[in-house]
């Protein structure tokens, strides 16, 4: 089943995501023009003789919808100006933007800038710009084709011409998108059949992390150009594949910046997950399987949440699975400088300080779809949906402390009863969902497209509670070692952390973090029923929603210290062979969600504890 996304706007924030997004709008983002040169009043993209390449439209895909989600004056003042510019720049033969650059590649970002913004405002302006760049690309791609990035990127652009074509039906626009694919890189071949089986050692488009991220769209673009759902089988071969030879612990492929296994000190680049959670986005459009959001919850509640410092006022280049610290270092990166894993304004490239503006706001965007029987859950966070439905005004609060909590109540207000189909998620790992409507037990079992489907008359004071128990779930790795998720979240063991200002700092500031606690724990998970047995413990969710102070849940965990796993180039080496045999007492060793833990141990080797007289510790 095809979804539709809702319309940007439609969705609001509430609680602890839309605090996620006002300090994501005080931060960064709202501060960018201000902080970094590239994004000032010199851009190209302003008409000034800067930067023309791609970060002013990157800044724009994030700040748009960041501007309409929080109904925020000052972003979208700020925004226009760069709407109005880009808008006024097209020139007669239909070609647009710094007339200093002419590369395909940023203007397919800015033609999802452009979409954004007519989808929350209706400027009629926006179509026919799109026209008229469409006709020039239907006669020049033949001539001058998509080379770079453009050539391994260009699904952007193909998503772009299909919008323009739901709405003016122009047979035009699906030429232009055939011929886009037939000069894009061979995506779900090279992710299947061909795909590296170790790190990356020399540059080349299809073993960079962010194109990778974006080239998972080709399947759901298919399947959106031929109506064909078989493609999603397609996108399930390229995970699994990814999966295999390069996935991590907490669910991502490694990419720093290239592909480079499956070793928990690998880095992954902030642009390869914003762009990764688009993809899943887009592709939970084209296929309607709730087994995307469950990946787009795994992205946006970890390594999203990680990428940025808890008051999204720094970023990293590359984050690590198990980073037991942040500094300037010589990792093992496969492509990256010293400094790639501080938090800082800009560290090594600055693609990822343009870039990462897209990641909440999108998400928060695409909470709700747009069913053809009605609506559809992507993803849970709490917010408030008002659309309209079956000819009838709908607005949907959602109250929940989700993913930290079990818990998500929707209350339903209609200007007239309606009939439609609600289409509830239900996660993959969850074993027993439980659904009560209207105060009385409802069936809970999901379909195969992982929905549980309600579809009946609906009026206001409607309310629906869903509980979808989080029981504590191993993740195997090599050599033994172990992930533990809780739900969404995965679970890691926290590293106390003392954050060092760099001198001369840029932007908002720049850090390392360094650890004051050990962080060499293996788990001891043979007492007490295991580790599936731990007990579980829910704090409400802080101002600051993924402060390292007061995670709001927490795993009280059982460890012992391996003196033998020391660091290695300024990160914690390969795992010891498990179970590790060890006379280390036992002690507790708590789990906190991964967003919440700049420095962390993800991926955690598991040990016996013996006694003096050889007797194991249970």
């Amino acid at each position: 089943m095809r979804y539709e996304p809702v319309r940007l706007g439609e969705i609001r924030p509430e609680g602890w995501l839309r605090r996620q997004l006002e300090l994501q709008a005080a931060g960064l983002t709202g501060q960018a023009e201000e902080i970094w040169p590239d994004l000032g009043p010199d851009s190209g993209w302003l008409g000034g003789p800067g930067e023309d390449w791609e970060r002013g439209p990157y800044y724009l895909d994030g700040l748009v919808p960041l501007a309409h989600l929080l109904g925020d004056e000052s972003l979208l003042r700020k925004a226009k100006a760069w709407i109005e510019w880009m808008l006024g720049s097209q020139r007669e033969d239909g070609q647009f933007g710094p007339a200093t650059n002419d590369d395909w590649w940023p203007r397919m970002v800015a033609l999802k800038v452009l979409i954004q913004h007519a989808d929350a405002t209706g400027d009629d302006r926006v179509p026919p710009f799109l026209a008229r760049y469409f006709a020039y690309q239907l006669e020049h791609l033949p001539r001058r084709p998509l080379t770079e990035w453009g050539a391994v990127r260009a699904t952007e652009n193909v998503l772009a011409a299909l919008w323009l074509h739901r709405r003016d039906g122009d047979p035009r626009w699906l030429r232009l998108s055939e011929l886009l694919m037939e000069q894009n890189a061979d995506w779900t071949r090279y992710l299947t059949d061909d795909l590296i089986t170790g790190r990356a050692t020399v540059f080349d488009h299809l073993t960079h992390g962010p194109n990778v991220a974006m080239g998972l769209k080709v399947p759901a673009v298919r399947a959106l150009l031929d109506g064909d759902r078989r493609h999603l089988d397609d996108l399930r071969a390229c995970l699994a594949s990814l999966d295999r030879w390069h996935g991590q612990v907490h669910g991502m492929f490694s990419g720093d910046e290239w592909l480079a296994g499956r070793e928990a000190y690998q880095g992954i680049e902030t642009c390869q997950v914003v762009e990764y959670l688009y993809t899943l986005e887009q592709s939970a459009l084209a296929f309607g399987a709730g087994e995307l959001g469950d990946l787009g919850e795994l992205v946006a509640f970890n390594q999203l949440a990680a990428a940025c410092d808890p008051h999204l006022t720094s970023h990293q280049y590359h984050q690590q699975a198990t980073q037991i610290a942040a500094t300037v270092d010589a990792r093992r990166w496969t492509h990256s400088s010293d400094d790639a894993n501080i938090f800082g304004l800009e560290p090594h490239y600055g693609c990822c300080m343009a870039n990462l503006h897209q990641g909440w706001p999108k998400f928060a965007a695409s909470l709700w779809m747009r069913a053809p029987d009605g609506l559809a859950v992507f993803a849970y966070a709490p917010s408030t949906l008002h659309t309209r439905v079956a000819g009838s005004e709908v607005t949907i609060e959602e109250e929940t402390d989700y993913p930290f909590d079990e818990t998500i109540r929707l209350s339903l207000t209609l200007s007239a009863p309606a009939d439609f189909a609600l289409r509830l998620r239900i996660p993959g790992w969850c074993a027993a969902p439980e659904l009560r409507v209207n105060g009385e037990a409802a069936a809970a079992t999901p379909g195969p497209d992982g929905y549980v489907v309600l579809d009946r008359t609906w009026s206001t004071g409607d309310v629906f509670e869903l509980r979808l128990p989080m029981a504590i779930r191993r993740v195997k790795r090599e050599r033994g070692a172990v992930g533990v998720r809780l739900g969404p979240l995965v679970m890691v063991a926290p590293i106390a952390e003392s954050w060092r200002p760099l001198p001369r700092p840029r932007g908002l500031g720049e850090w390392e973090v360094l650890p004051r606690s050990s962080w060499n724990y293996a788990l001891h998970t043979r007492g007490r029923g295991g580790l599936e047995q731990w007990p579980v413990e829910r704090t409400p969710v802080p101002d600051v929603p993924f402060s390292p102070d007061r995670p709001p849940v927490r795993i009280r965990g059982r460890g012992a210290r391996l003196m033998e796993w020391q660091a290695l180039h300024g990160s914690a080496p390969e795992p010891p062979d498990s179970p590790v045999v060890t006379g280390s007492p036992v002690v507790d060793c708590p789990l906190v969600p991964y967003g919440s833990a700049r420095l962390r141990v993800a991926e955690l080797p598991t040990v016996i504890s013996v006694e003096a007289d050889g007797r194991e510790v249970r």
